[in-house]
């Protein structure tokens, strides 16, 4: 999946009522985000903030990894948050998978309730298929607002449970988005 990104957005999302917001960047998306990322063989992770002081929270979160007491405590750690890049929003994160590869990413939505997309397999014989880098872009709170649905090239079908219950965290659905899309 060297052709593989993906962007953490925090704005703009929607709440429960349906209203457009910007979320705060936590520290455990950043982590299990990025050691999914790296177990999975993914090229890039753009966590996305219009804020400048939560952009700087997260730098100091990855930062600390590297040079602060967490690169003694745990140097694998390190390896997975080099991946992880922060950015203000969607089109800084565009840009800069241009810029390392030359090609305008495809962007793919994902999210809870999307039922007319690509399948798994679909979207993985994209991935093994084609040389064109892919973003999957990835929303907080309660989902990406519809502007951004809006920008996708194409939408992958939602990850379901057993019945209609579907209120997974992000760094849940990451983890298993990916391993569906690994090559079996």
């Amino acid at each position: 999946m060297a052709n593989l990104f993906l962007v953490l957005l925090h704005h703009p999302m929607v709440n429960r009522r349906g209203e457009i917001v910007t979320t705060a960047i936590t520290s455990l998306d950043i982590h299990d985000i990025a050691r999914s990322a790296r177990t999975f063989g993914v090229s890039g992770v753009y966590v996305a903030h219009p804020v400048t002081a939560l952009r700087d929270f997260a730098a100091r979160v990855r930062d600390h990894w590297f040079d602060g007491p967490g690169r003694q405590f745990d140097s694998r750690r390190r390896e997975a948050l080099e991946l992880v890049h922060l950015v203000a929003d969607l089109d800084q994160a565009i840009a800069e998978i241009e810029r390392l590869t030359g090609r305008r990413p495809v962007l793919v939505y994902t999210s809870a309730r999307a039922s007319d997309g690509l399948s798994y397999d679909e979207l993985r014989h994209r991935l093994g298929s084609d040389a064109t880098p892919v973003l999957l872009m990835f929303g907080t709170g309660f989902g990406m607002a519809p502007a951004i649905r809006e920008r996708a090239d194409l939408v992958l079908n939602a990850i379901e449970g057993v019945d209609d219950y579907n209120h997974l965290s992000v760094r849940a659905a990451v983890a298993i988005v990916l391993d569906r899309l690994r090559e079996r």
